[in-house]
This record gives structure tokens, C-alpha cells and sequence, in this order.
């Protein structure tokens, strides 16, 4: 016995099915590929933020040196977030959507921010998402911004440069990803997302 619809409404509803399969994929790809295009922006904002740290501990002092031999520096810990947040940063650029990754990420940037705060606690302006001026009044030395205000958003960082390019790329990012994570978690376009195996993304909080 043969499979096929022997009806004309049977071939009907096949072409039906598979018009709506390829709309809602084109769908889903359209919006994963926002969120790639997204974080290439945000990729290159947080470059131009670890270029401007970097140029700031070459101009600073030289460390000292200890009786010991070893080199003494406050600037050490900054250095180190510096290295680190660099490393994952190139990491998470092969695998964008990678949820582990974006959370390491995270991570890595509220340190490196807190080891910039503390260093340099005269120099911290925090811009909203939309661009504006948020707080320009320093932060005290050891704190850091909550990833949460009491209105559920992802509070604005206090980035070292001071420019709105980072807070605008990671703001639209997040946006991205928001639209993605819901598309495929929606009925019945969860079923093309299984079939084509489209994971949820992660926003950099």
C-alpha cells in the first residue's frame, strides 16, 4: 500500500504544511541571524572597552619592585580581569549562542568591571540603553553595578571608556536575543525549532 495521498486535499494539506514549515524556519533564521549580527556589534564595542583599559595600564606606572625580587603592582588584579575578559571574549566569538559561554563571559566582564572601579573609582559614567547619560557620579571603590534593577531590567554597566557604544550594542544584543529565545519557544514553531535543532541563546547580563 502506498504512503501517498491519493486525494487531491491530501496533496493540499502536504503543500500546506510544508509552505508553513519553510515560513516559520525563514522566521527563525532571520531572527538567529539578527542575534549574530547583534553580537558582532557588541563584539566590536567591547574591544574598543579592553583597548582603552589596556592603553590605560601602559600609560600608568611601571610596578615596583619588591626585596624579594618580585614585582609590586595595584594595578595586578586589573591586569589580570584585562587578560582574562580578552581571552573569553574570543572564545565566546566562535560560538555566540552558546549559552555556557555568554554566562562565562558575563562573569568575566562584572570582574573586570569591579577590578576597574576599584582602580579608578573617579572614572566610572554609566549610560542608559538608549544612549543617555545615566549616572555620571563616581561609584565607591569595591563596588559594582546589580545585574538587576527592581524593574526586572538588566541594570546599565559602568563601563571604563566613557561612551554609550557598549551599553547600546549590549542592550540591542540582549533585545536579539529576547525576540529569538521567544520565537522558538513559541507553538507551534518550537516544533521547526526541535526538527532543526535551534537551542535558546543567552543574554550578556
Amino acid at each position: 500500500m502506498s504512503l501517498l495521498p491519493e486525494s487531491m486535499a491530501g496533496w493540499i494539506v502536504i503543500a500546506i504544511l510544508l509552505f508553513w514549515f519553510v515560513g516559520a524556519y525563514n522566521r527563525l533564521v532571520r531572527l538567529r541571524a539578527a542575534v549574530l549580527q547583534a553580537y558582532g556589534q557588541l563584539d566590536a564595542a567591547l574591544g574598543k572597552q579592553l583597548d582603552f583599559v589596556q592603553a590605560s595600564i601602559a600609560a600608568g606606572p611601571q610596578p615596583e619592585a619588591a626585596p624579594t625580587g618580585e614585582l609590586l603592582s595595584s594595578v595586578a588584579p586589573l591586569q589580570a580581569a584585562t587578560a582574562q575578559l580578552a581571552t573569553l571574549l574570543g572564545a565566546t566569538r566562535l560560538r555566540p549562542l552558546d549559552v555556557g559561554g555568554m554566562a562565562a563571559l558575563a562573569t568575566a566582564l562584572q570582574v573586570w568591571i569591579g577590578a576597574w572601579q576599584r582602580q579608578h573609582p573617579d572614572q566610572v559614567t554609566v549610560f542608559d540603553a538608549d544612549g543617555t547619560l545615566s549616572r555620571p557620579v563616581p561609584l565607591q571603590p569595591g563596588t559594582t553595578t546589580a545585574a538587576f534593577p527592581a524593574t526586572g531590567a538588566p541594570e546599565p554597566i559602568g563601563w571604563p571608556e566613557p561612551s554609550a557604544a557598549a551599553e547600546i550594542a549590549r542592550s540591542q544584543f540582549n533585545q536579539a536575543v529576547a525576540q529569538y529565545n521567544a520565537a522558538i519557544a513559541q507553538f507551534p514553531a518550537v516544533l521547526v525549532a526541535w526538527a532543526v535543532r535551534l537551542r535558546p541563546a543567552a543574554p550578556l547580563l
